[in-house]
């Protein structure tokens, strides 16, 4: 690929204009209603329930496969996901996946080490470049037609919950409750893509940037211990230790007791305990290099056999 046609790839994509719409219409409707803290309420209610469809969803389920589920289960948290308008579980999952495979190396979709902090926290998902799906890396997904369906019409869950708003609550439940509580969301997703491979601090030795953050972890239910999540992929905890906030962690326990989901996936105490038996001085060095040799092999970044019918 040439100079040219990769700069043509990053430029904005049209169909991105909905995207910077959302912002335009939260910024302008709340100056036209005016500052509410029962909306500002609303936003964080929908932030939350949504940014748990993205992590326990789009990230931990999909992407990873974490734990497995039953197909009904499966669909709803495709559809909670979906909801918060970061197009669908199909595209969502193939860009991750290639984000593992080439985390911080030339392929990564999102490097902020190699791109810079605008085009690993929003430029390569508003660009031509990634619009389109590598099925071949989720290929456990594109055998579920329902899964398909929702891949192509993502616009449907964001859409039905606008109108729902609308119509329960009018433009003020719009305004905060989709076009406030969406951009919040976007960029507070968008925060892991970028700020963890670029502040915080490194507990393993990886090969990428990956750090752990709390105040990230705060904000997106439990995906600031990026740093752990590199290091062994497969776990659905990311908070690896007790004192490592991991709400979505919590709520798939949760579900778990009354059988909702099964088979949640947790780091062996040789993975989680690993950087403990570095010398002092080679864990201090990973704390601070992202190029320090790894303590322990790459762990799988997902499973295949994740759901079953129900």
């Amino acid at each position: 690929m040439s100079d040219a046609t990769l700069e043509d790839d990053r430029r904005l994509s049209p169909r991105s204009i909905p995207f910077f719409l959302v912002h335009l219409a939260a910024v302008i409707g709340v100056c036209a209603l005016g500052w509410s803290w029962k909306g500002l309420l609303l936003a964080v209610v929908l932030y939350y329930a949504r940014m748990f469809g993205v992590t326990a969803g789009y990230h931990r389920y999909f992407s990873h496969r974490t734990f497995r589920t039953s197909r009904p289960v499966q669909f709803l948290l495709a559809l909670l996901a979906t909801s918060s308008a970061q197009k669908g579980v199909i595209w969502w999952a193939a860009h991750h996946r290639a984000h593992h495979k080439y985390s911080d190396l030339p392929g990564d979709v999102h490097s902020a080490k190699l791109d810079g902090f605008v085009w690993s926290h929003v430029g390569w998902i508003v660009s031509r470049k990634y619009e389109g799906t590598d099925e071949s890396r989720v290929k456990d997904l594109t055998a579920y037609p329902e899964l398909r369906w929702l891949d192509r019409w993502f616009l449907v869950p964001p859409i039905a919950l606008g109108v729902g708003l609308w119509l329960v609550g009018g433009a003020w439940a719009l305004v905060w409750g989709m076009f406030v509580s969406t951009t919040l969301l976007w960029h507070g997703t968008f925060t892991i893509n970028s700020l963890t491979h670029l502040f915080g601090r490194r507990r393993y030795a990886t090969t990428d940037n990956s750090r752990n953050s709390f105040i990230l972890a705060l904000v997106t239910m439990g995906e600031g211990w990026h740093n752990n999540h590199h290091y062994y992929q497969r776990s659905v905890n990311q908070g690896f230790f007790w004192w490592e906030i991991d709400p979505t962690y919590y709520l798939l326990r949760a579900m778990a007791a009354v059988g909702l989901v099964w088979d949640l996936h947790t780091p062996p105490a040789r993975v989680r305990d690993a950087h403990l038996a570095l010398p002092a001085t080679v864990a201090s060095s990973v704390a601070s290099s992202p190029t320090a040799p790894a303590v322990a092999p790459p762990a799988p970044a997902f499973a295949t056999t994740a759901v079953e019918a129900g």
